[in-house]
This record gives structure tokens, sequence and C-alpha cells, in this order.
């Protein structure tokens, strides 16, 4: 009997430890969440206060500054809309011969959808059916050069590219739109420039490091067939297409493929000028 109440003693004294480490560690941990929801209290208090100036900013801002920031962005759109209007009469683009202005309108329709949806219509059938200034765009030299082609025929491309070109460059500024590759206007003998050049295009040496030096120049390509390769050329219409193609993208436009430079062009002008914009 003796030893079993010395076993039970010894039983109940490992318990009472036991019991005093839970208290102790229920304590502390008490005291830990007592601190914690002393700083969610204040935490709390402070979320309110700013709540309330939030608030009384809100309301300040809806009283005397939304409407006036509202209407300087309209005034914006405006002036940037009627600058665009004078490219538009510097270099209206037009189709070339027998279609009416709404049959023009009809061959490009709105394309209001944003970046992320699906532009409605179809694509111009013709590409050469658009001029600019009066130039007809024809992408056959630039794809295909031999030595009985017409010359006057590529020299009028080349201006034409300049002309959109330019157009592009303005709108650009306009509309405050760095464009990924600019351009260095010379008329019919400008170029557009690629700050990012592809590897392929670049002399490769066997001795060199394969990571690229830091002061790579960008590289220049001609929007002209004189003299010049045709695989350059079209590239250079290439990247020309992309920068009408960022600034579709920056009005909520989608580009009507890598071909329809014009097209693009005369859309990008279209929606600029219409009662929408503005409105955006």
């Amino acid at each position: 009997m003796r030893e079993k109440v010395e076993g039970r003693k010894l039983v109940m004294q490992n318990l009472q430890l036991r019991t005093k480490v839970v208290v102790e560690d229920a304590k502390r941990k008490e005291e830990d969440l007592a601190a914690e929801v002393r700083s969610l209290l204040v935490s709390g208090t402070a979320l309110s206060v700013a709540r309330k100036r939030l608030q009384e900013s809100n309301r300040i801002l809806g009283q005397r500054g939304y409407g006036k920031l509202k209407n300087l962005q309209k005034m914006l759109r405006m002036r940037q809309q009627y600058m665009v209007s004078q490219v538009s009469v510097f270099y209206p683009v037009k189709n070339f011969a027998g279609q009416s202005q709404e049959q023009e309108l009809e061959s490009f329709p709105s394309t209001t959808k944003s970046v992320s949806g699906s532009s409605a219509g179809s694509k111009p059938v013709n590409l050469e059916s658009l001029t600019i200034l009066g130039l007809q765009l024809t992408m056959l030299p630039f794809t295909k050069m031999s030595f009985f082609m017409d010359k006057k025929e590529v020299q009028r491309s080349a201006t034409a590219l300049a002309y959109v070109g330019h157009a592009a460059s303005l709108i650009a500024s306009y509309l405050k739109v760095p464009l990924r590759y600019p351009l260095r206007l010379g008329g019919s003998h400008s170029y557009i420039i690629d700050h990012a050049p592809s590897v392929e295009t670049m002399p490769i040496d066997s001795s060199s490091s394969t990571t690229l030096p830091s002061n790579m120049k960008p590289i220049e390509f001609p929007l002209f067939l004189e003299g010049q390769d045709t695989t350059r050329a079209a590239y250079a219409v290439f990247l020309l297409n992309k920068d009408l193609e960022q600034l579709l993208n920056f009005i909520g436009l989608k580009s009507l493929g890598p071909r329809y430079v014009l097209a693009n062009l005369k859309e990008l002008l279209r929606t600029i000028l219409s009662a929408d914009f503005i409105d955006t």
C-alpha cells in the first residue's frame, strides 16, 4: 500500500508540474494575444481616421477637383483631335477612285473593340485602293525587285512611306506616345530605327563572348529601295506598321494586319477624329 501511495504521489507531482507549465504557457499566450488585440485596436482607430480623411478628400475632389480634371482632359483631347485633324489635311488617306465617301468608310469598319477583344468587320480587300496625298503604296517592289521594275513606282512608294512615317511621328508626339521604332525623316530617303536589333543581323565572332555589348548601336532600316536590300526595306515597312499598331493599341484598337499600312493609318485618323475619342 505504501508503494502504491508513493507511486500515486509521484504521478500527482508530475501532473502538477505539467499543469503548471501549461498554465504558464497559457498566460504567456494570453499576454501576447492581449498585445495583438491592443495593436489591432490602434490600427483600427488609425484606419478609421484614414477612411474619414479619404472620404473628406473625395468629397472635396468631387466638388472642386474632379470636374475640373474632366474638363482639362476633355480640352486636351479636343486639342489633340484638332492637331491630328491638321495631319489628316496634310496627309489625306483616301480611296484611289470609284468609291464614294460612304463606301470608303464601309471598307474600313469601326474597330471600337478593345485590344483584348476581336474587331468587327472584315479587312480591306485591295490595299492599293488607298492613297496618301494622292500616292499609292505598292508593296510589290519590296517583295520582288527586278531590273525592269518601274523606277517611278519605286520612288512613289518610298515617298508614300515617308508620308506615313511623318504622319505617325506627328500623331505620336501629339498623343505623347514614344514610338518603339523612331524615324529619321529624310523625304523619300527616310529610315526607321530599331534599338533592339536581332542577333542574326550582327556579325558573329567565335572568339567573342556570347553576351551582347552594352554599347551596341541601334540599326537603321531604309524605307526606300533605291540602292538598298529588299529584305531590309521590307523589314523597315514592317517596323513602320508596328508603330502604327502601337498607336492603335494606345487608343484601344487592334491593328488591321501587318500588310495594311495605309489602312491602319486611316483607321487611326478616323478614330481620333470621331466624337468618341473626346468622351473616352
